[in-house]
C-alpha cells in the first residue's frame, strides 16, 4: 500500500483544495491530510483564517477524500510523522516548489500543480473590508495601524481628532476633526480618546449603528459601562474592551494553567505595569493630553487579577502619589485587593519605575512572568525542588494587537461577542476607577 501525505491550512475549502486533494489521492492507495493548528498557523503568521480548527477539519473530512485527518501542530513534525506512519510519498502545491526537497531524505516528494486564480487568499480578499475610523490622538494608535495591516479584510481608514498629526502612519489617513463625519465613512471605530471622553464617544458611536473597540477603561463608572453595553446589545453592535494582553497567547495559556490547578490553589497575586516615557513628570507636560497611571496601566494590571480570583472582592485600598492632583494625575499607585481565600497588590506607575513583573503564587508552585509581563512570549512554573521548574515559550507577534483586531472583525461577521475580556471584567475594571476618582479608601503619599 502507497501512503501519501499533504499538508495545510484549508480554510474556507474551495474547489482549487479538493482539486489538490484528488490528485494527492491519485499518487497511492491511503491519503493522510494534515491541518494545521490554529495556534500553528500564528506562529507562522497566518492569524486571518475565517474558520476555526473544528470547522477546518470538518470541512476536509466532507470531501471523502481524506482516510486519515491528522493536525500539524509545531515546526518539524513532517518528519516525525512521514517517518510515524511509514509515509511513500509527500506532496504539496507547486507555489512551494523546492521548499520541501529535504523531505527526499525520508520519501519522495511530488509538487503538484495549483488551480489557477483561486486560493484562500483571493476568496477572503473579496469579501469587502471592514473600514475602521481611530478617535483620538493616543500616541500607540500607530501601533494599531500597522498591525491592523496584518489583517485580511480590515482596513483603517480615517482618524478623528483635535488637530492633524505628523505621524506618517496618521498623515496616510483621512483627517477630520469632526466625529459625524468620519462615522459616515466607515463600519467601526477604535477609541483611543482620553478616558473621560470614552461614554460619550462610544454612546455617539453605537447610535450611529458602529461597532466599537474601545482602550480600557471603556467608561469613568460602572452605571455607565452597564448602559453601554446593553446598548450595544439592543442595537445589535459590537461593543468591545482593547486590552491587547488577553489576546497574548503565553498569557492566555498561563490563565488556563491556573485554573487547572496546576500550581494549586492560589494565594496571591502580584502585578507591576510602570512606563516613564509618557513623560507626566516632566515639569513643563501638558498633563491635560496625558492618561494618569490609573487608566493607562490599571486596567491590564488588574486584569490577571479579576480574571484569576474574579471581581467581587471584599476590600479594596489605594496608595497614590499625585503627580498633579488637580488634574488627578497619578504618578503612582497601589491597589490592595482582598478576597476570601487570597490578596492581590497592582502596582502602577507613569511617574515612577519599577520590575514589571507578575508573579501568581499557590499551594503548590508559583507563575513567574518576567517584564514586561503584559506583553510576554514566555514564562515559569516555578516548585520548591528548582529542578522540577518549567518554561513555557510562545511566539507573540504585535503585542496581541492584530489578534485583538482578528476577534473584532470576526465578531462583526458573526454578530457574536468574541472578546476576551469579558463585560463583568469591565465593568469591574471601571468600578476600581471610579472609586479612585472619587478617593474611595485612598491614602495619599506625599
Amino acid at each position: 500500500m502507497i501512503k501519501v501525505i499533504t499538508y495545510g491550512t484549508y480554510d474556507m475549502l474551495h474547489y482549487g483544495h479538493i482539486r489538490l486533494l484528488e490528485r494527492a489521492k491519485a499518487l497511492g492507495d491511503y491519503l493522510i491530510v494534515g491541518i494545521t493548528s490554529d495556534d500553528y498557523d500564528k506562529s507562522r503568521g497566518k492569524i486571518n483564517n475565517q474558520q476555526s480548527l473544528m470547522e477546518r477539519i470538518a470541512a476536509v473530512r466532507a470531501t471523502g477524500l481524506a482516510d486519515e485527518i491528522i493536525i500539524e501542530e509545531y515546526e518539524g513534525q513532517k518528519i516525525d510523522d512521514i517517518r510515524r506512519m511509514n509515509v511513500d510519498i509527500f506532496t504539496v502545491g507547486s507555489d512551494w516548489k523546492g521548499r520541501f526537497d529535504y523531505l527526499n531524505e525520508f520519501c519522495r516528494v511530488v509538487y503538484l500543480p495549483r488551480t489557477k486564480g483561486i486560493s484562500s487568499s483571493e476568496v477572503r480578499a473579496e469579501k469587502r473590508k471592514l473600514k475602521i475610523g481611530l478617535v483620538g490622538s493616543a500616541a500607540f494608535r500607530t501601533k494599531f495601524i500597522n498591525e491592523a495591516k496584518f489583517v485580511n479584510g480590515v482596513e483603517v481608514t480615517g482618524v478623528c481628532a483635535s488637530s492633524p498629526s505628523n505621524e506618517q502612519e496618521v498623515k496616510d489617513l483621512f483627517y477630520t476633526d469632526d466625529y459625524d463625519e468620519l462615522l459616515e465613512q466607515v463600519d467601526a471605530v477604535y477609541i483611543i480618546s482620553k478616558p473621560e471622553k470614552h461614554y460619550e464617544d462610544i454612546k455617539k458611536a453605537l447610535s450611529a449603528g458602529k461597532h466599537v473597540l474601545c482602550e480600557s477603561p471603556v467608561a469613568y463608572t460602572r452605571k455607565q459601562v452597564s448602559e453601554l453595553f446593553q446598548y450595544a446589545k439592543d442595537k445589535g453592535l459590537i461593543l468591545m474592551d482593547a486590552i491587547k494582553t488577553a489576546y497574548s497567547t503565553a498569557y492566555a495559556r498561563l490563565i488556563l494553567m491556573v485554573k487547572s490547578g496546576k500550581i494549586g490553589n492560589v494565594v496571591s497575586i502580584d502585578a507591576v505595569c510602570t512606563s516613564l516615557s509618557d513623560g507626566i513628570a516632566i515639569e513643563e507636560a501638558d498633563l491635560s493630553q496625558k492618561w494618569n497611571s490609573m487608566c493607562g496601566w490599571a486596567p491590564a494590571a488588574m486584569l490577571p487579577v479579576f480574571q484569576i480570583f474574579g471581581t467581587t472582592y471584599k476590600e479594596q485600598l489605594f496608595y497614590t502619589k499625585f503627580q498633579n492632583k488637580a488634574e488627578n494625575m497619578d504618578a503612582f499607585t497601589k491597589i490592595d485587593f482582598i478576597y476570601p481565600s487570597g490578596i492581590a497588590t497592582i502596582k502602577v506607575a507613569k511617574g515612577a519605575k519599577a520590575e514589571g513583573e507578575l508573579v501568581i503564587a499557590g499551594t503548590k508552585s508559583y507563575i513567574y512572568v518576567p517584564a514586561p509581563w503584559w506583553k510576554t512570549d514566555y514564562f515559569e512554573v516555578r516548585y520548591e525542588n528548582p529542578a522540577d521548574n518549567k518554561r513555557f515559550f510562545y511566539q507573540l507577534d504585535g503585542e496581541g494587537i492584530r489578534y485583538e483586531i482578528v476577534a473584532f472583525a470576526k465578531a462583526i461577521e458573526s454578530g457574536k461577542v468574541m472578546s476576551y475580556v469579558s463585560e463583568d471584567i469591565s465593568e469591574a475594571i471601571v468600578g476600581v476607577i471610579e472609586d479612585f476618582n472619587a478617593r474611595k479608601n485612598l491614602i495619599e503619599i506625599e
